[in-house]
């Protein structure tokens, strides 16, 4: 699909807003909220690609970023040798065990007659290997965390370069689509939406829990960077050279410069996701997905299976929610499972693709841009507003410490507010679909 001039307008004023940061806020700022707003905008392509593409309600986004940013962990930090050695087989082999223990209950629930003595083979598989795994894992799992707890207590990584961790990322999100998929794709769209949630907090659960794992609630941090940090870059002579010609300071040099360095890599990403998802959408492939959205009746009698493309569609958008977790996190340096919710990682991510536009790539993409700069700016935009509306009460005044503690609710108000406009007289968003 080409860009109209007016869609091009509409990117050219968020650029023109990001510039006005960059001039009378700070350049770090602008620089923060355009990176943010690239990996916000790899999620909302990959809800788009779900709800936009084949209508499907998926409220666990934020359990597929989750397993992106796991999989950081997994390939870019070194391994913990002496955790290994402490109980590294044994976390292994009890994996192992649990996995056999469901594989030999399907087989159970597959080969036997309905019947009262199903019921009870299953019960014993499953309380068998339940024991099995807890006696063999749980003593592993003890010891490994045991390994000084303060700084590690987990099994480390694969000590690879940080930008594999990205393709991986999708690879792992999309494993656990697939299961999900074969789950939960057989109902109906509001039980979808709660199994979808339900799954993405029995994630996070796991990733806060499990210590062994990436160390859970104690967060994993150091790890390394695609782009040089700040301070790597400021004994360099070029920096110093750029800092005195901009009559900046050599550490806001560097910041931006490093943060610049994020953006180039990830407009690449998103640039190739966007080339990928518009020859996927103009193709006989995505006609289909679209008129099994629009009548999924009519697509049955036709012949299609209706179940498998949906989670083939739904595999697809979450490995790319998958990607964005493990950008988000390679960006950070830290994987910190408590900062996974719901309000900024489905919530938010579903308003940037309603406001955009459901159904157009390019209008995920600005949604994002809009959502993600308003989500930064309107809540010490409300303090202000607060400060000068309560400017004339007097300072012990109930109902000024009562407006001005409200204004960090400003944010909730602002993008309810932009939801409810963009329903009301843009029902399609601002680059509808095609």
């Amino acid at each position: 699909m080409s860009l109209t001039a007016r869609d091009l307008s509409l990117f050219a004023a968020m650029g023109a807003v990001l510039a006005m940061v960059a001039m009378f806020q700070s350049p770090q700022l602008a620089v923060t909220i355009l990176n943010m707003s690239l990996i916000s905008a790899v999620m909302a392509l990959g809800v788009n690609m779900q709800w936009g593409y084949a209508g499907l309600f998926n409220v666990g986004v934020m359990g597929f970023t989750a397993v992106g940013g796991l999989a950081v962990v997994l390939i870019a930090q070194p391994p913990v040798p002496e955790a290994w050695a402490a109980g590294g087989l044994g976390i292994l082999l009890g994996l192992m065990l649990g996995v056999a223990t469901i594989l030999a209950a399907v087989i159970v629930y597959k080969r036997m007659a309905p019947g009262t003595l199903r019921g009870i083979a299953l019960f014993a598989v499953l309380l068998g290997g339940y024991l099995l795994t807890s006696l063999v894992f749980g003593p592993a799992k003890q010891a490994v965390q045991a390994v000084n707890p303060a700084s590690e207590g987990y099994l480390g990584g694969a000590g690879l370069p940080v930008i594999l961790a990205w393709p991986v990322g999708a690879v792992f999100a999309a494993g656990v689509a697939w299961l999900v998929g074969k789950v939960s794709l057989g109902l109906r769209s509001d039980y979808l939406a709660i199994a979808t949630l339900g799954i993405s907090e029995i994630v996070i659960a796991v990733l806060k829990h499990e210590r062994w794992l990436a160390r859970g609630v104690n967060n994993v941090t150091g790890i390394e960077r695609p782009v040089a940090r700040p301070i790597e870059l400021q004994p360099v002579p070029w920096v110093q050279s750029l800092a005195e010609t901009l009559g900046w300071s050599v550490s806001q040099t560097a910041s931006v410069v490093s943060g610049l360095g994020y953006s180039t890599l990830f407009i690449i990403v998103l640039g190739l996701l966007i080339w990928l998802a518009e020859r996927a959408l103009n193709s006989p492939w995505g006609r289909m997905m679209r008129a099994i959205r629009d009548n999924e009746v009519s697509a049955r009698a036709m012949g299609k299976d209706v179940t498998r493309r949906h989670l083939m569609i739904f595999v697809l958008g979450s490995a790319v929610c998958g990607l964005a977790g493990a950008m988000m996190v390679s960006m950070d340096g830290q994987l910190t499972p408590g900062s996974y919710e719901p309000l900024r990682f489905t919530f938010l991510i579903w308003v940037m693709v309603i406001v955009g536009g459901s159904g157009n790539n390019w209008g995920a993409v600005l949604g994002a841009f809009v959502i993600w700069f308003l989500w930064v700016q309107v809540e010490p935009a409300g303090r202000w507003f607060m400060e000068i509306v309560t400017s004339g009460m007097a300072d012990g005044s109930d109902l000024k410490q009562h407006l001005l503690a409200s204004a960090a609710y400003m944010r909730l108000l602002t993008m309810g507010v932009a939801l409810l406009l963009m329903l009301r007289f843009a029902p399609r968003g601002l680059i509808p679909e095609r």
